[in-house]
This record gives structure tokens, C-alpha cells and sequence, in this order.
């Protein structure tokens, strides 16, 4: 049995800017980081975690972004192989998303991260569509952050109902919902998106979270999916179809690994779910 630890979600940011980074997004989310957000911090976390492999997943804010982003996760990927692997990004308005998905494909990137809040475009808008049927056609995995955004809570571009919009028009490919298929809409997640073949990551969904201590968030805010609504949803989905993801550095990668290793499952399934799964994806794309 294959025991590869797999982090399907993580984020970093190159030295220069990750302190700023963080402080940015930290302080609209009112969120505690827990690295520096740096290459050599998360692969700190990493071995305090016993995590072998962390999938670094960047987003474009913007779409003159994309093409640098998409260059900077070719040269992580050559610099640490075997331990940090990087996503392409791409934007809903990038001009010639056709090509660059191409460019990307051959970069050797396995797939891309979309964040439809933070880049300002429903997942079912014509936009984001293109996207993924092209990224379909070229057989890359599609990560979306899905649900709603703890720094945009108004914001309701990635719903349930949108997702399967989306898969429906598109039809089946690697698609991957983070934070267990819509984060804060978990009640509809498994009647939209259940059965529909896509892959769920649990990024910042279970237990709870560690907040700043500016008391902008009361104890009831942080908690997420307990125990027992996790598995309601992994079994919704069925544990070939579930990602061991932390969202590094918002939350500890060895804290969301006990979570997983805590759950009433088998041997088997923590395996598929804490690593397997992840390996036959990013192995067949």
C-alpha cells in the first residue's frame, strides 16, 4: 500500500514579497498564519507534518499575472522536485487563455487553480467556461475554490449550484472543488454535486480555525465541519474521490493531517484520501 502523504492545497509566495503577502491577507481575513508562506517555510511545516509532497496552487488576480505566475511554477517545479509541485494559474480575462493553457501544458504543470471570488467572474460565466473546456481538451486539472470566501463573505461566485452548472456544460473532466466542495454552503454541497464525478479537497473545512487576536471573530465563527459532517460528506463522495489539502499557510498542515487520521475511516481510505487519491490524479493527467 502506497503511504505517500499528499497536501493537494497549499499557496506560497516568493521571499521578497511573502511577509507582505501574508500581512495583506491575513488582516482582511483576519486569519493567523501558520508559516512564513515561503518555499523553505512550507517545506518546514512539511516535515513537522510528515508530509511528503505539497501541490503549491497559485492564483492570478489579475490577468498580467499569469504568464509570470505561470513561468515561476516551471522553475519551483525544477528547483524541488519531488517535494513541491506548482499548479499554472490563469485568468477568466486573460486574452489568450487558448494558448496559454497550451503553453502551460507544456511547461509540464499538471493542471491550474481558479479563484472566481478573487478574480471577480462566476465559475458558470462564459469566461471561466472557456477555461475549462479548454483545460479539458488538454486533459489538465482544474482546483477551484468553491463556496464562499472568509475575506469576501457577500461574494457568491463559486455555489454549489454554479459548480454543477459549469460540469454540466462542460462535461466530465479533472475538477477539483477545494475546501469540501463550497466552503460555508456544505448543507447543498452534496445534492448539487455528489455523483457528478468531481474530486472535493478539505482545505480549511474541518475542526476550526485560529483567528487573529483582534477579536474580530467570536469562538462560534471558527467552527467548521466537525468529525461527523466531515464523513457525511466524504461519503457523499466516496473516498476515491477526496483530497487531503491543508491550505498552507492558513491552516497547520500536521493539525488538518491528524484531522483526517482521527476519522472513522479505514486504513484503506486514509490512504486513498491522505495521499492515493492524489497521486493516480496528478499521475494521469
Amino acid at each position: 500500500m502506497n503511504k505517500m502523504i499528499c497536501d493537494f492545497h497549499t499557496h506560497m509566495f516568493p521571499d521578497a514579497i511573502a511577509a507582505r503577502a501574508l500581512e495583506k491577507l491575513g488582516g482582511e481575513a483576519h486569519l493567523k498564519p501558520h508559516t512564513e508562506a515561503t518555499a523553505s517555510s512550507l517545506l518546514q511545516s512539511m516535515e513537522e507534518g510528515g508530509i511528503d509532497l505539497s501541490v503549491v496552487l497559485p492564483v492570478a488576480t489579475a490577468p498580467r499575472q499569469v504568464m509570470h505566475l505561470n513561468d515561476a511554477a516551471a522553475r519551483l517545479n525544477e528547483t524541488y522536485q519531488g517535494r513541491l509541485f506548482s499548479f499554472g494559474a490563469m485568468h477568466p480575462d486573460f486574452e489568450d487563455a487558448h494558448a496559454e493553457l497550451k503553453r502551460i501544458k507544456e511547461l509540464g504543470l499538471k493542471g491550474i487553480k481558479l479563484h472566481p471570488v478573487y478574480q471577480g467572474t462566476d465559475i458558470d460565466d462564459i469566461r471561466t467556461l472557456r477555461i475549462l473546456y479548454r483545460a479539458a481538451e488538454l486533459d489538465l486539472i482544474v482546483v477551484t475554490h468553491a463556496g464562499l470566501d472568509i475575506a469576501f463573505p457577500g461574494a457568491f461566485q463559486c455555489t454549489p449550484e454554479k459548480c454543477r452548472r459549469a460540469v454540466d456544460a462542460v462535461g466530465p473532466f479533472r475538477f477539483v472543488l477545494a475546501h469540501m466542495g463550497g466552503w460555508k454552503c456544505w448543507d447543498r454541497v452534496p445534492e448539487c454535486l455528489a455523483g457528478c464525478g468531481v474530486y472535493i479537497d478539505t482545505a480549511f473545512s474541518c475542526g476550526r480555525y485560529e483567528p487573529l487576536s483582534d477579536g474580530f471573530w467570536k469562538e462560534e465563527d471558527c467552527r467548521l465541519l466537525s468529525e461527523e459532517k466531515s464523513l457525511e460528506l466524504i461519503r457523499a463522495f466516496g473516498t476515491d474521490h477526496v483530497l487531503f489539502g491543508s491550505d498552507s499557510p492558513w491552516s497547520s498542515e500536521k493539525k488538518s493531517r491528524r484531522f483526517i487520521e482521527a476519522l472513522l475511516l479505514t486504513a484503506e481510505e486514509k490512504a486513498d484520501i491522505l495521499g492515493r487519491n492524489a497521486l493516480q490524479l496528478l499521475g494521469s493527467s
